[in-house]
């Protein structure tokens, strides 16, 4: 990520609104550095999931940490990563057609 976490947050959320959809910080990282967790919920089919960037090779991706679809299940490990990176942010999205809105490359 070349922005600050603050700012990247900022314009997802900006994205999110104007496609009609509706999307929270639910815990803020570190302003700067903070590495960015998203949690997007399908509001038709309530499947749940997350995503989270990650190196592949020398390139950027979002990827599926996990694989459940339990929102219960993502909950906690979302909490066990915050205790392991307590600069985290989590952004949670909830939209009709399960959409994440990251511009990024994203592999799920």
């Amino acid at each position: 990520m070349l922005l600050s976490s603050d700012i990247w947050v900022s314009a997802l959320l900006r994205r999110v609104e104007q496609a009609g959809s509706f999307a929270y910080i639910a815990r803020r990282g570190d302003k700067s550095f903070g590495a960015v967790l998203v949690k997007v919920l399908n509001l038709r089919t309530r499947d749940t999931y997350v995503l989270r960037e990650a190196q592949k090779g020398e390139e950027s991706v979002w990827m599926q940490p996990v694989e459940t679809k339990d929102e219960a299940d993502l909950d906690a490990w979302i909490a066990r990563q915050a205790t392991y990176d307590p600069d985290i942010w989590v952004v949670e999205i909830e939209d009709s057609a399960g959409r994440h809105f990251l511009t990024e490359k994203v592999e799920i």
